[in-house]
């Protein structure tokens, strides 16, 4: 199976900082692969360099075997490549009806099909209900999937979620895990940075495990949790055995 995603020797400078050195791996058609690591190690450095908010100093990223290195985020949107955000980034003064608008419309000027579209991805993260309120009256967790409706909304074939369980309380978190598997019961490919590791070893086929920027662990979850490099550098005390 050739890979949707591919990354080659990903290097981002910032100054004297390396944020994302040397970083290398692949994701296959329909598959969940978690990006797990400290807090800066560079994973939302990395989502930046794949969806063209940075450009890299070395290294390469491929979709479907075309190099999109350093396109604009508009146009990588266009080819297909989703992303959320860790800090939620939502429009406060539009409805949630016209924040998921605002991706709709990366892929159609038709505005009546862009509301259309617009309101089946709100619907499909049960947000339907909201649509009328305003993006600031929403709690943490419908702003997740506020931002996965709008992710959605541009019909992509790839997906980057950044910490989708960060910050919501215990019963989102059950809610915001099954729209994750049913993404990909639907076929869509998702890369996601989670904290929270009983998530992310439940959902992801493969992890890459960062530590101060370079990649240190990639492979099955039960290969990486177990791996003495992972459980030095984030892992910690965790029974490897759980």
């Amino acid at each position: 199976m050739s890979p949707l995603l591919e990354v080659k020797g990903l290097t981002k400078r910032f100054g004297g900082l390396t944020a994302n050195a040397d970083v290398a791996f692949e994701v296959n058609k329909g598959e969940i692969v978690g990006i797990i690591g400290p807090n800066g190690a560079g994973k939302s450095t990395l989502f930046d360099l794949i969806t063209g908010f940075q450009p890299p100093d070395a290294g390469c990223v491929l979709l479907d075997g075309h190099d999109i290195t350093g396109l604009r985020p508009d146009r990588i949107s266009r080819l297909g490549v989703a992303r959320t955000f860790q800090k939620l980034k939502p429009f406060p003064d539009l409805t949630v009806t016209e924040n998921v608008i605002v991706g709709a419309l990366a892929r159609t000027s038709d505005m009546k099909a862009a509301r259309e579209r617009a309101l089946g991805s709100l619907a499909f993260v049960d947000l339907l209900e909201k649509r009328n309120q305003f993006a600031r009256e929403l709690s943490t967790g419908q702003r997740k999937r506020l931002e996965l409706a709008r992710a959605l909304a541009t019909s992509p074939r790839l997906v980057l979620m950044d910490e989708v369980t960060g910050g919501v309380d215990q019963r989102s978190i059950a809610a915001l895990i099954a729209l994750v598997v049913e993404l990909k019961q639907r076929g869509l490919t998702i890369v996601m940075i989670e904290h929270n590791m009983q998530v992310i070893m439940g959902l992801a086929d493969r992890i890459l495990a960062l530590h101060a920027g370079r990649p240190i662990a990639f492979g099955a979850p039960d290969e990486v949790r177990s791996d003495a490099a992972v459980v030095d550098a984030y892992l910690g005390s965790v029974d490897v055995a759980a």
